[in-house]
């Protein structure tokens, strides 16, 4: 654990220093100082589970398996580093259970999803893994286009005041640990009501010195960043 006051968390484990969701990407992110490795996984047209972002990227050079990956995270040099595993779709969430429970690295995972179907079987399946619940559920990011992006802000206001009841209610009931937020939805409000039902918070996906630096003063249990270098202290 660092001695900042929330988790450095490596996306796809340092995409802005290495290609995202490959072994050389989480070394990066290692070297970083991260404290959590994300990565995602997804079922390629192959039938293998894959460490990819979406269909393209499963299929691209250089792809890897979710068990390579795992072999690689388990060796004593990513001791204590936790993972965070993204679930791009539902329906194998049970392999993916059983990869990380045959490595004995349940106890050192989050799995996380903007597939809310996914939520009541991960739980089910495996009650001891922490569960993350991503939010937005969003294909693209609105406000990386200039065109776009006046119009999400607007619209974030009023996500922001939806989002926090929603994920308010699901930590009370025990179905969810974690709420993964986009930092355009993250405020004093949604800070104030995940602490108040016992869960964390981890904000995606932050490059942006300032921003860090502002979530961190709002108490947020966790940043992801394509560029852990960005993390001090």
């Amino acid at each position: 654990m660092s001695a900042l006051s929330y988790r450095r968390v490596g996306h796809k484990g340092a995409d802005l220093i290495a290609p995202g969701n490959t072994l050389a990407s989480f070394d990066a992110a290692l070297a970083a100082g991260v404290d959590m490795v994300e990565f995602d996984v997804l079922r390629a047209p192959d039938g293998r589970l894959v460490l990819a972002h979406d269909l393209r990227a499963a299929q691209g050079p250089g792809v890897i398996t979710l068990e390579e990956g795992l072999d690689h995270l388990v060796t004593d040099a990513y001791a204590g580093i936790e993972l965070d595993v993204d679930l791009k779709r539902a329906g194998y969430e049970r392999e993916v259970l059983d990869a990380l429970r045959s490595r004995g690295l349940i106890e050192r995972t989050l799995v996380s999803t903007m597939e809310e179907e996914s939520l009541p079987v991960v739980r089910e399946l495996e009650p001891a893994v922490r569960l993350g619940w991503s939010v937005p559920k969003m294909k693209r990011n609105p406000l990386s286009h200039p065109l776009t992006r006046p119009f999400a802000l607007i619209g974030a206001y009023e996500l922001r005041r939806r989002i926090a009841k929603r994920v308010a209610a699901r930590l009370r009931a025990g179905e969810i640990d974690a709420v993964m937020a986009h930092y355009a939805v993250v405020d004093r409000r949604l800070v104030r009501v995940v602490e108040e039902a016992g869960g964390e918070l981890y904000v995606w996906t932050v490059d942006d010195p300032a921003r860090i630096a502002r979530l961190e003063r709002l108490g947020v249990t966790g940043i992801i960043s394509n560029d852990p270098r960005l993390f001090s202290g």
